[in-house]
């Protein structure tokens, strides 16, 4: 391989697993305010899927544009290689870590190297290793912008209305579903930190695991239904989303919200009925954020599970896992 290429993983075409290749590119060049990252890992996130798969899930009106061949991913942790002369505050040698150019699919994580823009990045925890930095931004940022701080005004493309956090503390109840996951397990130990009660819905395979992280109540949603035994919470935070997320809207007290991570299917005669709000917001990469979320990554104060690694040569594979569901935490890519 000479010194100008690297390897990445790109789709030719739209499919199952399977279309995604191991090929030889060549290294980008960083653009006025980037810098050239040294990927060491890469974290695996649904869009990367949904890029795979042609975004069939998403109306025609709001999928992003995109040419074919394309790498995928949006999550790193590594390191500065080279730096764009107008960037300030980052250095050769320095460990970072970002969500990249999201919610545009212009990522290119899932490669060696990767051309980031500055603002993207924030300084890689010291506390914690590259695979664990990689898992945090995307599904960690989802979970700060739907619970702590928006941070932007961007209008969501799914609502009209501007999406506002909750505040959380020791008299708030927080309801979580899909607990376990990506987004579900950060949102979980951040409502923790804001001193919130959090009851956790998931399989009963990681109730141990959510217990550790914190959470107050669990239940097992294959043995019970959550809205037949709570009732009168404060927000309910869904990662799961589908056609199921309105039975969620029983379990909150008047006044209370529903957040959907992703789309759930609502009657607004029903919610103004009950008198609860449903709002979501779209993640957006945001370095200044993430470095706040970092700083308790470094404390111990919020934890990344990983649910397992794979090599970037056996991306396919991680895909496979993440089609099987149940996941704990999240999926990394390693580079070496």
């Amino acid at each position: 391989m000479s010194t100008h290429t690297m390897r990445a993983v790109r789709l030719h075409e739209h499919g199952g697993p399977e279309v995604l290749r191991y090929d030889e590119v060549p290294i980008p060049e960083p653009g006025p305010g980037e810098v050239l990252v040294r990927v060491h890992a890469v974290g695996v996130n649904p869009p990367d899927w949904y890029l795979r798969e042609g975004m069939a899930n998403l109306p025609p009106e709001t999928r992003p544009r995109f040419e074919l061949p394309v790498i995928p991913g949006t999550d790193l942790s590594g390191v500065v290689e080279a730096v764009a002369a107008d960037v300030d505050g980052l250095s050769v040698g320095d460990e970072v870590f970002g969500l990249l150019r999201f919610p545009s699919f212009d990522g290119s994580t899932y490669a060696e190297y990767v051309a980031a823009p500055a603002s993207d990045l924030a300084l890689k925890p010291a506390g914690i290793d590259h695979v664990h930095a990689a898992g945090a931004p995307m599904a960690g940022l989802t979970a700060w912008q739907f619970l702590i701080e928006l941070g932007h005004d961007h209008p969501s493309p799914f609502q009209a209305a501007q999406h506002h956090p909750t505040a959380l503390d020791a008299n708030t109840t927080v309801l979580i579903n899909g607990a376990a996951g990506g987004v579900g397990h950060f949102g979980l130990q951040l409502a923790k930190w804001k001193g919130a009660r959090v009851i956790a819905v998931a399989s009963g395979a990681h109730e141990s695991f959510l217990r550790e992280l914190g959470a107050d109540q669990f239940i097992d949603y294959t043995k019970i239904r959550p809205e037949e035994l709570v009732h009168d919470v404060d927000l309910v935070l869904d990662t799961v989303g589908g056609p199921d997320s309105k039975r969620f809207l029983r379990t909150l007290k008047r006044g209370g919200s529903q957040f959907p991570v992703f789309f759930g299917e609502f009657d607004e005669e029903e919610t103004v009925k009950l008198g609860v709000t449903v709002t979501g917001t779209q993640v957006r990469s945001n370095g200044a954020q993430l470095a706040e979320l970092g700083c308790l990554l470094d404390a111990g104060t919020v934890r990344v599970a990983i649910d397992s690694t794979f090599a970037l040569a056996d991306a396919r594979a991680a895909h496979e896992r993440a089609a099987r569901g149940h996941i704990q935490g999240k999926i990394v890519l390693t580079v070496a």
